[in-house]
């Protein structure tokens, strides 16, 4: 006898009420764990302003982002573990470029700030800019330095595009959206459609459910533990104490400047991924920072470790 396992839908047989499993020739009944809907408000505070989530196409968009996010554990759950590690680097280059802290949730929405992301667009680093962007906005982009996985220096190319969005936009849902979009896109769109915020533009999908997947996000991030991440502190991910080396001379094998400075060339790799090859000719001579990571920090039982939010541990 064949042992498949056989799924019997519900009212195909009227004296279940529930979907029967068959093992063999016995039937078992099938228990399913309860799903529960986030709770949509009524409005959020996002980047200073009060959402209205009452129109129901508002309230829908960010209902399917909440719930994405919620149900997506994996990704959300690293994302705000990373978060601990990189929100200390990001959100100080933000303030001084008065720019919002909740701008801090796109790039976890970009990247779910994995320091080697790189999607088919080809954009790349924890803010995903494509190569003409980036160096439009200061990044050296070459296939020995790439600084859009310069953490630093990519923040800061963020800060420089959003604050320009923000000047031509005047409200920064708008500005989100040309981050995913292009200025272009939103700028014609808005004048075609003769409105003034993004919330009111009909959209390629991705970028009409952008911002809305932004908002959801924070609203996670605000409050992880009743949406079901159960953190402690030692879960979350630690930044790295380093020192640091200043570079203006071309190197001729980085792996072996590693070992020289005490390190392995993976340890160079991890800490400065901007590096993107085995030696650097910098025929301009420039001056890059490189980080060695304090030997400390290198385990877990030796390197200090903090907490950035109490909203993410329970």
């Amino acid at each position: 006898m064949n042992l498949r396992l056989k799924y019997i839908a519900i009212g195909l047989l009227s004296t279940f009420t529930l979907p029967q499993i068959v093992y063999g020739n016995s039937l078992v009944a099938q228990t399913f764990s309860q799903v529960y809907n986030p709770q949509i408000p009524k409005h959020i505070q996002f980047c200073g302003e009060t959402i209205d989530l009452d129109r129901i196409d508002m309230f829908e968009r960010f209902d399917r982002e909440l719930t994405s996010l919620a149900y997506g554990h994996g990704n959300t759950l690293l994302t705000i573990k990373r978060a601990n590690k990189y929100f200390p680097i990001m959100a100080p280059i933000l303030r001084k470029n008065g720019v919002p802290e909740d701008v801090l949730y796109l790039a976890c929405v970009e990247s779910y700030l994995s320091p080697r992301a790189y999607s088919p667009a080809k954009a790349a680093g924890i803010w995903q800019f494509i190569a003409p962007t980036a160096k439009q906005y200061g990044l050296e982009v070459n296939d020995e330095v790439d600084e859009r996985y310069n953490l630093e220096k990519a923040t800061a190319a963020a800060c420089r595009y959003l604050k320009n969005a923000y000047a031509k936009y005047g409200n920064w849902p708008s500005v989100m959206a040309s981050f995913n979009g292009g200025m272009g896109r939103i700028s014609s769109e808005l004048d075609k459609q003769m409105t003034n915020s993004s919330f009111d533009l009909y959209l390629t999908e991705e970028t009409s459910r952008y911002v809305f997947r932004i908002m959801a996000m924070k609203t996670i991030m605000e409050n992880a533990p009743a949406f079901g991440f159960k953190l402690h502190p030692n879960q979350l991910y630690q930044p790295v104490e380093f020192d640091v080396v200043e570079v203006s001379e071309p190197v001729q094998d980085w792996p072996a400047w590693a070992k020289s400075h005490g390190i392995s060339y993976a340890q160079l790799r991890e800490e400065n991924p901007w590096i993107r090859a085995k030696k650097l000719t910098n025929k301009d001579g420039k001056t890059y920072s490189v980080k060695i990571p304090k030997k400390k920090s290198l385990k877990r039982s030796t390197a200090t470790t903090h907490t950035y939010s109490n909203k993410w541990i329970h």
